[in-house]
């Protein structure tokens, strides 16, 4: 089959009214805009968040002539498949999805109380097996574009390899979340379907709540992690990123 690359790539960004998710969306927007006038620019965005709030002001600010852009406000945890039914209903397709949207509730373990484990868990894992899984459906059954039928990006967390005292229910989601990429990955060779995980280290978003700023001063900013994230999109199909582990420059906290 003909490659789809006559019209822009359609992109759907989860977490994106806060944090990594937001960065994403806008250094996306930002670089259709730069690229505007090449024989392939724009591109079509699905963003999927909690507040639509959050969601109806980033749409504002980024929709243009290069940026086709679509939301839809919604809790994972109760609706995992809104955003892949979304996007697909309004675009036809998802050439990648960028999941960033993730919870943690930080304390220590002896405190934590089947409430803040199943609040962890109904996001962190099933609503992200459901969701991926959903989504590596639909890529694989498109047309390839430009050599690939789709990309999966998940940020997952330093988390996922190094265990923290005060992050016993976010440790276990994360290092779920890495065992489903991994056995993801097997199928993704096989199917043309890239998949990244992303493991950031201390970057300063929302989650954190209110931070000393001697401490902020040394993370990482959301940007920071949007960036290569970004980049690994533009990869021709002879390559694949599978994992990005970013840290601050002067080490964890």
């Amino acid at each position: 089959m003909p490659d789809k690359r006559s019209s822009p790539p359609v992109i759907l960004v989860t977490g994106a009214g806060k944090g990594i998710g937001r960065a994403v969306a806008e250094g996306l927007a930002a670089r259709a805009r730069a690229r505007t006038g090449a024989a392939a620019s724009g591109v079509k965005l699905l963003l999927a968040a909690r507040t639509q709030s959050d969601l109806a002001a980033l749409q504002a600010a980024l929709q243009g002539d290069a940026v086709d852009c679509g939301i839809v406000a919604g809790d994972l945890a109760d609706q995992p498949l809104q955003p892949v039914e979304a996007c697909l209903e309004r675009y036809g397709r998802i050439d990648a999805l960028i999941h960033c949207a993730g919870v943690g509730r930080f304390k220590d373990f002896l405190e934590q109380t089947p409430e803040d484990l199943e609040f962890t868990l109904r996001t962190n894992i099933t609503a992200t097996f459901l969701l991926l899984q959903r989504t590596y459906a639909a890529m694989k059954a498109q047309t390839p574009r430009d050599g690939m039928r789709g990309q999966i990006q998940v940020v997952t967390s330093i988390a996922a390899e190094q265990p923290f005292a005060q992050s016993s229910t976010y440790c276990l989601s994360k290092y779920a979340q890495r065992g489903l990429l991994d056995v993801m990955k097997l199928y993704g060779r096989q199917d043309g379907i890239r998949i990244l995980e992303v493991r950031p280290g201390a970057a300063y978003t929302p989650m954190w709540g209110e931070m000393p700023p001697d401490q902020v001063a040394r993370m990482m900013t959301a940007d920071d992690v949007a960036q290569p994230m970004i980049d690994a999109l533009s990869l021709s199909a002879h390559a694949s990123i599978e994992n990005i582990t970013l840290r601050p420059l002067h080490g964890d906290l």
